[in-house]
C-alpha cells in the first residue's frame, strides 16, 4: 500500500467521536466485544466439556488430552491468521476478511451447541479455526488503518480497543460459563453463537459510515497470472494433505501425541519462513527490512508471555476445578468464572496504561522495555502460584485469592506486551505485508499454544511446583536479558518508538 493511499485512507476515517478517537474504533470497539464473547465464553468451558464425565454431559476425555486438544485448538486459532491475512493483503481487503470470518465463527458455535459427541466437537473447532484466523488480525490491522503512524493517540486507540476485546472476554464466562457447567453445556454453546450474530450486526450497520476507506484497499493484489498459479497451489497443497492425512491414518500413524508435535514443528517453523520471505523480498526495503530484524526478540518474548497466559485456559483451569476452594464467603463459584479474571484486571487496567502511555509521550519506556516488563510479570504470575502449594501441600485446596493474583499479575505483564504488540506491529510491518505482519504476531500466540501441548504433559499435582517454578523462572531470565540488549534493538526500528 503506497504512501498516498493510506493518506487517503487516514483522511476519509470519521477522526473523531468515539472517546476522541475515530469513529470506525466504535465499530471495531464492539465487533470484537461480541466476537470476542463468543470465543472465551466457548473457551470457559470447552476444556470441562472435554474431561467431565457423561453423567455431568461432558465427553470423559483424559485430563492430559483434553489439555492438549485445547493447547492445539488455540495454537492453530491463531496459525489460521496466516490464511486470514494473506486472502485480505492479496484478495479482498481486511473488511471482508472480519466479515467473512464472523460468519464462519458463529456457524462453528452453532454446530458445537448441537449434542453430537466428538465428530461435532472437532467439525466447530475447524470452523472457529477458519473464521478466527480471518477476523482477528485483520480487525487489529483495520484499527492501525484508522490512524497515521505520527498520530500520539495510536497505542491510546489500541489500549482501547483492547478494553473492548476483553469486555466480551469478561462477561462471557460469567454468563457462558454459568450456562454450560451448571445447566448444559450446549446451551451455552449456543449463548455462544448469538454474541457472533451480534458482532456481524454491529460490523455490518456501522462500518460504511465509520469507517470510510479503511479496509476495502487490497494492498498487493493477485495479478491475473497469480490467482491460477495459487489456484493450482492451493489446489495440490489440499489433494497432498488429504493423501498424508488418510496414509496416515490407514497406517496408524495419526495420533494425538504425533499430531501435537507436528502442529508444535509448525508453530516454530511457519515464523521462521515468514520473516525469512518477507525480508527477502523485492517489495521490502532496506528500512522495513532493519525494521523486521528488531522484530524478532520481540515475537520470541512474545511467545514467552503467551505461554504463561494462555495456560489460563488449561493448567489454571484445571487448578481451579480440582485444587481450589470452591465455596469461598458463603458462595459456590464455578471454576468456569476464573476465566473473567484476567479480562477484569484488563477493563480496569487498560485505560490507566491508555492515559500512562499518553500522559507519558518521548518519556515512556521503548518498545524493547515494555516488552522485557510483560514478560517479568507473566514470570511472576507462576511463581506466586508455587507458594500456596509450598505452605499447605500438593493435596490441600488453597485459597481462590491465590488464582486472582496469579491473573492480576499476568495482566500487568499483558498490559504492557500485548497492545504495544499490536501497536508496534502495524508501525514495523512491511507496507506490502501489512496484514501479514499481523498474521505473524498472532503467530507468536500460535507457538506458544504449540508448545503448551506439549509442556502441559509435564503438569500433576506431584510435579506442580517444579512446572511453575521452572516456567515462571525462564520468563524471568528472558525479561532481564531484554532489557539490556533493548536500546540495540531500538536503533533497528528505524526511528519507529
Amino acid at each position: 500500500m503506497s504512501d498516498i493511499t493510506k493518506e487517503k485512507i487516514v483522511e476519509s476515517v470519521p477522526q473523531r467521536g468515539f472517546f476522541g478517537h475515530p469513529r470506525g474504533l466504535f465499530t471495531l470497539f464492539f465487533t470484537e466485544f461480541w466476537e470476542r464473547f463468543s470465543y472465551y465464553g466457548m473457551r470457559a468451558i470447552l476444556i470441562y466439556y472435554m474431561y467431565y464425565e457423561v453423567t455431568r454431559g461432558g465427553l470423559a476425555m483424559d485430563q492430559n488430552t483434553a489439555t492438549a486438544i485445547m493447547s492445539i485448538y488455540g495454537s492453530l486459532v491463531y496459525m489460521s491468521g496466516i490464511i486470514g491475512g494473506w486472502l485480505a493483503d492479496r484478495v479482498f481487503g481486511t473488511s471482508r476478511a472480519v466479515f467473512y470470518g464472523g460468519i464462519f465463527i458463529m456457524l462453528g458455535h452453532i454446530v458445537l451447541a448441537i449434542p453430537g459427541g466428538a465428530g461435532m466437537l472437532f467439525v466447530s473447532m475447524a470452523l472457529i479455526v477458519l473464521g478466527t484466523g480471518l477476523l482477528k488480525p485483520n480487525a487489529s490491522t483495520l484499527v492501525g488503518e484508522l490512524y497515521s503512524e505520527k498520530d500520539a493517540r495510536r497505542d491510546s486507540g489500541f489500549s482501547i480497543y483492547y478494553m473492548g476485546v476483553n469486555l466480551g472476554g469478561f462477561v462471557a464466562p460469567l454468563t457462558v460459563g454459568t450456562i454450560g457447567t451448571e445447566y448444559n453445556f450446549h446451551l451455552g454453546f449456543g449463548l455462544a453463537a448469538v454474541g457472533m450474530f451480534f458482532g456481524l450486526l454491529v460490523f455490518m450497520f456501522t462500518r460504511k459510515k465509520s469507517l470510510g476507506l479503511a479496509g476495502t484497499n487490497v494492498p498487493n493484489p493477485l495479478t491475473g497470472g497469480e490467482k491460477k498459479r495459487a489456484l493450482t497451489r492451493i489446489g495440490i497443497g489440499v489433494a497432498v494433505i488429504a493423501i498424508v492425512g488418510i496414509i496416515a491414518v490407514w497406517m496408524g500413524w495419526l495420533t494425538l501425541k504425533s499430531f501435537v508435535l507436528v502442529v508444535a514443528c509448525l508453530g516454530i517453523l511457519i515464523p521462521i519462513c515468514y520473516f525469512t520471505v518477507m525480508y527477502r523480498s523485492d517489495k521490502t526495503t532496506d528500512v522495513e527490512r532493519s525494521r523486521l530484524l528488531a522484530y524478532i526478540p520481540l515475537f520470541i518474548a512474545s511467545v514467552m508471555f503467551w505461554s504463561i497466559q494462555e495456560q489460563g485456559s488449561t493448567i489454571l483451569a484445571r487448578f481451579a476445578d480440582q485444587r481450589t476452594q470452591l465455596h469461598f464467603l458463603g458462595i459456590n463459584v464455578s471454576p468456569a468464572w476464573f476465566q473473567s479474571l484476567n479480562p477484569l484486571f484488563i477493563i480496569i487496567l487498560a485505560p490507566v496504561f491508555a492515559w500512562l502511555w499518553t500522559k507519558m509521550g518521548d518519556r515512556q519506556p521503548i518498545i524493547p522495555r515494555k516488552f522485557s516488563i510483560g514478560i517479568l510479570f507473566a514470570g511472576l504470575s507462576f511463581l506466586v502460584i508455587l507458594l500456596p502449594a509450598y505452605f499447605g501441600g500438593e493435596n490441600a485446596l488453597v485459597s481462590p485469592l491465590w488464582l486472582v493474583l496469579s491473573y492480576f499479575l499476568v495482566v500487568i505483564g499483558e498490559l504492557c506486551l500485548s497492545p504495544v504488540g499490536l501497536s508496534a506491529t502495524t508501525k514495523l510491518a512491511p507496507a506490502a505485508f501489512s496484514a501479514q505482519t499481523m498474521s505473524l504476531w498472532f503467530l507468536s500466540n500460535a507457538a506458544a499454544q504449540a508448545i503448551n501441548a506439549l509442556l502441559t504433559n509435564f503438569y500433576s499435582e506431584e510435579t506442580e511446583m517444579i512446572y511453575f517454578g521452572v516456567i515462571g523462572g525462564v520468563s524471568i531470565l528472558l525479561s532481564i536479558i531484554l532489557y539490556l540488549f533493548a536500546p540495540k534493538i531500538q536503533s533497528y526500528m528505524k526511528g519507529i518508538r
